[in-house]
């Protein structure tokens, strides 16, 4: 099974805009966590972000 996980714009600033609200964690970190899951569950998965509409919907 493959997994290609999409993160849309200004998720890039994960941990660094309003950390009170969206939590300290960055976008490595996040995708850390979905790649070492899907590594644990035997799943191919590649994660991607753009702030471009037009990155993701060519993705």
């Amino acid at each position: 099974m493959r997994i290609l996980v999409i993160h849309g714009p200004n998720l890039n600033l994960l941990g660094e805009r309003e950390p009170g609200i969206y939590g300290k964690n960055d976008l490595a970190h996040v995708n850390g966590v979905i790649l070492t899951r899907a590594k644990e569950l035997g799943v191919e998965c590649e994660v991607f972000q753009s702030n471009h509409e037009g990155e993701i919907l060519d993705r």
